[in-house]
């Protein structure tokens, strides 16, 4: 009789093994779900942005329409893209290619440069991208700790079974952060 309630008592015990771990897997990725919403969050919020600062370059920069164009095309597949990090991140990389290029283009507008409204903007847009970048680290946190036990043994059996698989990073280009406030030159 000792060996049945030993082999009960393991069989229990694998079974809890195996809950707890299903439990955790389903929490982290409830937890890499929602971190990947506040990555949208803060996108979305640079999406907002990016027209009005179109707006205000584009009424100083009337020669620099493919420039603006590009911005605006770039927002436009940016917004579209609901695919997978990996795909998000490309579009991503190109829209953040064009605000680049757009703030280049303000270098040569030097009263544009000195306009409230539009360093108003340019903070704006600099302090989003740096929520973008924290948003980022946190997701890309979550996707390590998912990918790591879906790799362990025993966890990756319990992976197998219930199809956790792994998640993908979103990674982008340093953004408009590094750039900063564009200089005002006053002596001009």
């Amino acid at each position: 009789m000792t060996p049945l309630w030993i082999g009960v008592g393991l069989l229990v015990l694998v079974a809890l093994v195996v809950v707890l771990s299903y439990n955790r897997f389903v929490s982290q990725r409830q937890l890499l779900d929602d971190s990947w919403a506040t990555i949208d969050t803060e996108l979305q919020r640079r999406y907002d942005l990016v027209p009005n600062l179109v707006a205000t370059v584009g009424g100083y920069a009337t020669h620099e329409r493919q420039t603006l164009e590009g911005v605006t095309a770039a927002r436009t597949h940016a917004v579209a893209e609901h695919g997978p990090p990996g795909a998000q991140a490309d579009a991503e990389n190109l829209l953040v290619g064009w605000l680049r290029q757009l703030l280049v283009v303000v270098e040569d507008y030097p009263d544009l440069k000195a306009s409230t409204g539009f360093l108003d903007l340019q903070h704006e847009l600099v302090m989003t991208e740096d929520r973008i970048q924290a948003a980022r680290r946190i997701y890309n946190g979550n996707v390590r700790d998912l990918n790591r036990r879906v790799q362990q043994v025993p966890s990756n059996l319990v992976a197998k079974v219930f199809g956790f698989g792994l998640a993908e990073h979103f990674e982008v280009e340093p953004a408009l952060r590094s750039a900063g406030p564009p200089p005002v030159n006053l002596s001009a």
